[in-house]
């Protein structure tokens, strides 16, 4: 078994570079094992494809240092709070027994967000209730409940519980983000549909040099 000691759930891959990339860069400088599963491909993005974002997954993945990087696959947009999808998330709560998880934001500009946090927030809790059967490898896997849940704030504002200072890794963290050239400005996709993230102004107006978080305790 691979037991981390922080898991990252967001719903799609780039959310945890934008959200907490830099406390992610600090929490494995200082030892620690960190792995991100993301909920879905982000198929239904604007730009790019569901292959494109895994293999700009797979090189964020390399700049970060993460212990582990998977996907649930989960369909993008369309996804919903049901027994079928928490179960998927609590077997991979179970199959790395993290201390501490970190997801979406509960509330955000994107619906997907939102939704993905609710998802979590769940499964995280019902991952602890033993009488709740998951298997992996066609083995059951034990009852296993974080210690913390906690979320990265994104576009729209929360007032944040915990503030991390990760100044010395803001670089790292900008170029973790950039790994995904389909999503953010790139001058090579200039003939692909322009969005709100992709514009040359957003990476600019990212709050930083800092890591906020907000606890669901």
């Amino acid at each position: 078994m691979l037991k981390l000691d922080i898991l990252v759930l967001p719903v799609h891959p780039d959310d945890a570079e934008l959200g907490c990339a830099g406390t992610v860069l600090k929490e494995i400088a200082l030892g620690k094992k960190v792995g991100i599963v993301d909920l879905t491909r982000g198929e239904l993005g604007t730009r790019g494809s569901a292959e494109i974002r895994d293999q700009e997954a797979a090189a964020s993945s390399k700049i970060l240092g993460l212990t582990v990087r998977d996907n649930l696959s989960l369909p993008d947009v369309f996804f919903t709070n049901t027994k079928e999808y928490q179960l998927k998330v609590i077997e991979v709560i179970r199959r790395y027994q993290p201390e501490i998880v970190i997801t979406n934001a509960y509330h955000d500009r994107h619906p997907d967000h939102g939704r993905a946090n609710e998802l979590v927030e769940d499964a995280a809790f019902l991952s602890g209730l033993r009488k709740i059967e998951t298997h992996y490898n066609d083995k059951p896997q034990e009852a296993w409940r974080p210690n913390l849940v906690l979320h990265f704030i994104q576009d729209n504002y929360i007032k944040p519980d915990i503030l991390v200072d990760v100044t010395e890794y803001w670089d790292k963290k900008v170029e973790s983000i950039y790994a995904f050239g389909s999503q953010f400005f790139n001058p090579d996709w200039e003939n692909e549909p322009q969005t709100y993230i992709s514009s040359p102004e957003f990476i600019a107006l990212m709050p930083g040099p800092g890591s906020l978080g907000k606890a669901s305790v």
